[in-house]
């Protein structure tokens, strides 16, 4: 595999992520990354002629011949009234969380 990912690579993608890696973490991050992107290179090997595409996974069907997935049917939804009396903190529309990222 002729593309590899570098430690600057590694460093700037965690600075975009606003991530602090150590130099431990940045290490494994490196390593890592490079494994995924050799065993993409070795599944880019593979013999695919006659694999038909796919481009939804919906387009799956189990042994029986059926979707793989269940199927999409409208359901009644909670009270939205039940709820907000259930909920911790709320404005009566909206749950009310605390704030978890910082700038």
């Amino acid at each position: 595999m002729s593309a590899r990912v570098s430690v600057e690579e590694v460093e700037r993608v965690a600075e975009l992520a606003h991530l602090e890696l150590t130099p431990q973490e940045s290490g494994a991050m490196l390593g890592d990354l490079n494994a995924i992107l050799d065993y993409v290179a070795e599944l880019n090997e593979l013999d695919t002629t006659g694999v038909e595409p796919l481009a939804q996974v919906n387009e799956l069907v189990d042994a029986a011949g059926q979707g793989a997935l269940r199927a999409d049917l409208r359901l009644p939804s909670l009270d939205r009234a039940t709820v907000m009396a259930q909920a911790p903190e709320t404005d009566q529309a909206f749950f009310k969380v605390p704030k978890v990222i910082e700038r």
